[in-house]
């Protein structure tokens, strides 16, 4: 996970972020594909997250990156999980982050981490701060809203135009990193269900036999990428 992500935009750019995502491994064997399909999303036991809070990851995530494009979109990988396994880890706790004061969470992202939150209490307290101003400006919470005026409410979260504690201010830049990461990360971390994203970009994932193959311009990989754990495309 990225300390301190940057303010990326959505879609058009996913294909060329997926290099800055950190994908290192080795398969551990080659196991065949998963036997069994996960539970749907709806009825997943959520490790972090609460009922609103999963409502609101779910349809933001969906938005960043739809379903409607010539790609898989975050709920068909299953970007949400990754996002609540990460938050229940030490991604979500800032276990290994230098989290001593003093703090200044107006100072500029250049400076670096400055809130006092950790990424899991940003979640929680930003969440319903957004759906508060969505309440008042659209008539109700964000999961709600339909899908043109979700992109607009993203929209101004990304602008700033929402009005968040300064503690929470880099709430939209840490839920879009965080998307994209569930989105291209290796499987076992709980998103990028069935190496779907690396097929659609052509990443052989965790392939020990690929040193042939980085000079060979425009031609395309013939194998499907493996996941970290031996699970294959």
């Amino acid at each position: 996970m990225t300390d301190l992500p940057g303010y990326p935009s959505r879609r058009s750019f996913l294909k060329a972020s997926a290099a800055g995502v950190a994908l290192t491994g080795l398969a551990a064997s080659a196991q065949a594909q998963e036997s069994t399909p996960p539970v749907p999303l709806e009825d997943y036991d959520r490790a972090y997250l609460n009922a609103d809070e999963w409502a609101f990851v779910m349809a933001a995530t969906a938005r960043l990156i739809p379903s409607d494009g010539d790609g898989p979109g975050a709920i068909e990988t299953r970007v949400p999980v990754f996002i609540d396994l990460q938050l229940a880890g030490d991604y979500g706790t800032a276990d290994d982050w230098y989290m001593e004061g003093p703090h200044d969470p107006s100072a500029e992202p250049a400076r670096g981490w400055q809130t006092p939150l950790t990424p899991a209490e940003v979640y929680r307290q930003a969440i319903p701060a957004f759906d508060a101003w969505c309440e008042e400006t659209h008539g109700t919470i964000f999961a709600k809203l339909s899908p043109e005026q979700q992109d607009a409410s993203l929209t101004s979260l990304q602008k700033g135009d929402v009005g968040l504690d300064p503690e929470l201010r880099d709430f939209f830049t840490i839920l879009l990193a965080n998307t994209k990461e569930g989105y291209f990360a290796d499987p076992i971390h709980g998103g990028n269900h069935g190496m779907q994203s690396w097929v659609y970009i052509g990443f052989p994932g965790a392939r020990a036999a690929y040193r042939a193959w980085p000079e060979r311009h425009n031609v395309k990989y013939p194998l499907g990428p493996v996941s970290i754990s031996g699970e294959r495309a």
